[in-house]
């Protein structure tokens, strides 16, 4: 671990700690100002502008429309020249003691300025050795004989790297960890990226049946933002995703996967990271979050809401949960796996996951060299020549779903003479429409359904994206039912959660307004002549980890006394992780001599 991640990773626990101690406090939803006084700094920040510390901190200043220059030159002392100066992003990342916070927020050509928060792949704990050393994803899936192959897709992974091997070929590979962006030579000394990398595209799965990738006919596009011990800076992921927007046609880019992610620490409307993922979808990139493994309290084993990460907190993501599938050819068996992060997110109570998707014992390609490969023999399944690892996490149920994702950009393209295929918002309405429910559990743990490819793929298939808005863009009949090879048949959701409801009827067979690029998932929209039946999403009184409580569409702090304080929508920015809701994060920031991981295990 170089000495930066090591101020990075103690950093980090800084921030958790000053959270805890500090919270007893600074809780109370009666006195939190309302939405029209929002505060420039995050509450990270807040918190440590309060102690007055002399300590740097590393900050994204968001400036005011066109006045980043001028930030820049006021602040040139302390600026970091060249890491985040995006002309898409209007920001740039300074060093400044977190006494000088408050002086930097009052600047009136500072819009807002947000933690520079450390990121990385996720990881839990599993608590037995993988027993599986096969998938049986993709019938489960229930995906067809390979008529669609994600051909002319181009999926853009941004990790820890992606390993030099023929079984990975790459379009292009960029490094924003050494080498700012460059295109250089495939690396992944981690071995996150290339798990992930593998189950969305392995050129050798055509070999053995068990080990075949979702997506072997896309074009990959390796983005490294990740280190060699699988973290990173939040503003090296924005570089990435910007400049994934800026070279989208000369790349090729139509999806990006996040497999990564970081405390939430302000609403979506000013989280830089998260306005980066909206800036990719309304730039007509689908992107593909990872919800996060903040499912269960390590010390307790609790189940906890309210634990999705940034970016799943993005609106126009496609947030993904993990499945468990036991590896059955049945879906009686399947459950959602116990890490996985569930809704609504923190300060907007936003409904999410989206979906859920098989995400435990996953097995994909895996570096010989990578520290993972080393560090964890025990979920080696090494085949002939060819070297794969076993894994779980949200991460790998992002990778499943980007790689049906590309399928269906590829089924929609094949519907029209252009090659047009169908926009981000389109293909997330699709995904929720036709997933599959699991019986007895709730929506903020599984969104829609769990990831049903063959539905998508058929109702994807069946629309003609270049028909006018309005207008019935289905070419053929859909049945919202799917057959299994194994006899059973699987009915679809045929919902999708918009805003504050759920909606049903016959909305995505029809080129509604919201399936527009510009369209912010879940903002108001006047639905046209579909047959829309919307129902308001009743959250109930779910306990939260600590004393905070989900009630209707607003997630409620604790006082300090340690009794519920019912805020309302209002009350915008009180609801902050003070229950101290994501149980192993701290542990899991701590570099030990004996595992630098901390507690982080292979559950990515």
């Amino acid at each position: 671990m170089t000495r930066g991640q090591g101020w990075l990773f103690r950093f980090g626990v800084a921030i958790a700690a000053v959270i805890s101690l500090t919270s007893s406090s600074s809780t109370s939803a009666h006195t939190q100002p309302a939405r029209a006084s929002r505060p420039k700094l995050d509450r990270a920040l807040e918190r440590l502008a309060a102690l007055d510390a002399e300590t740097n901190v590393r900050v994204i200043v968001t400036a005011r429309a066109g006045r980043r220059g001028e930030v820049k030159d006021a602040r040139a002392n302390r600026a970091l020249s060249g890491v985040l100066e995006e002309p898409l992003a209007d920001a740039l990342v300074a060093e400044v003691p977190g006494k000088a916070l408050r002086e930097l927020a009052g600047d009136p050509r500072v819009s807002h300025v947000s933690l520079d928060a450390p990121v990385r792949s996720f990881q839990a704990t599993e608590l037995t050795v993988p027993l599986l050393a096969s998938n049986m994803l993709l019938p489960t899936l229930g995906l067809p004989d390979g008529r669609f192959t994600g051909a002319g897709v181009g999926v853009a992974v941004l990790d820890s790297g992606i390993v030099a091997h023929a079984e990975l070929p790459l379009a292009a590979f960029y490094d924003f960890v050494a080498k700012a962006g460059a295109l250089t030579k495939e690396i992944d000394p981690f071995g996150h990226g290339t798990h992930v990398a593998g189950m969305i595209r392995d050129e050798q799965d055509k070999n053995d049946a068990r080990y075949r990738s979702v997506a072997k006919g896309v074009r990959l596009i390796g983005m490294r933002v990740l280190d060699k011990n699988g973290s990173g800076y939040t503003s090296t992921v924005i570089k990435a995703i910007d400049f994934a927007v800026q070279n989208r046609q000369q790349l090729g880019i139509d999806v990006i996967n996040l497999s990564l992610g970081h405390v939430v620490l302000e609403p979506a409307a000013t989280d830089p990271l998260v306005q980066a993922v909206e800036r990719a979808v309304r730039a007509g990139i689908v992107v593909v979050v990872a919800a996060g493994n903040h499912g269960t309290n390590a010390e307790n084993g609790a189940t906890g809401y309210a634990g999705i990460t940034s970016p799943g907190n993005a609106p126009s993501a496609i947030t993904v949960g993990a499945v468990d599938t036991h590896n059955t050819l049945t879906r009686t068996d399947d459950e959602v796996a116990p890490f996985s992060s569930r809704g609504p997110t923190w300060y907007d109570a936003y409904a999410k996951p989206d979906i859920v998707a098989p995400g435990r014992r996953v097995v994909s390609f895996m570096a010989k060299k990578s520290r993972l490969y080393l560090d964890y023999p025990a979920y080696r399944v090494d085949v002939a020549t060819r070297t794969y690892m076993t894994l779980s996490g949200t991460s790998m149920a992002a990778s499943v779903t980007t790689g049906v994702v590309a399928l269906m950009i590829e089924a929609s393209r094949a519907t029209n003479a252009a090659r047009v295929g169908l926009s981000p918002n389109a293909v997330k309405a699709i995904l929720q429409y036709s997933a599959v429910p699991i019986p007895g559990v709730d929506s903020l743990t599984q969104g829609a359904g769990s990831l049903n490819a063959a539905g998508a793929l058929a109702l994807a298939g069946s629309i003609d994206p270049t028909r006018p808005q309005g207008a019935w863009w289905l070419t053929s009949g859909v049945t919202p039912v799917t057959s299994l090879s194994n006899g059973e048949t699987l009915d679809w959701s045929q919902r999708v959660h918009w805003g504050e409801g759920v909606l049903e009827g016959e909305l995505v067979y029809v080129r509604e307004p919201a399936w527009a690029q510009a369209i912010v998932w879940g903002n108001s929209i006047i639905w046209g002549n579909a047959i829309v039946n919307g129902n308001a999403i009743v959250w109930g009184n779910t306990i939260v980890w600590g004393n905070a409580i989900v009630w209707g569409n607003t997630v409620l702090g604790q006082s300090a006394g340690g009794g519920v304080l019912y805020g309302s929508d209002a009350d915008w920015y009180s609801v902050m992780p003070d229950a101290i809701v994501w149980g192993n994060l701290d542990g899991a920031m701590t570099e030990t001599s004996a595992n630098p991981m901390g507690n982080w295990s292979p559950v990515f």
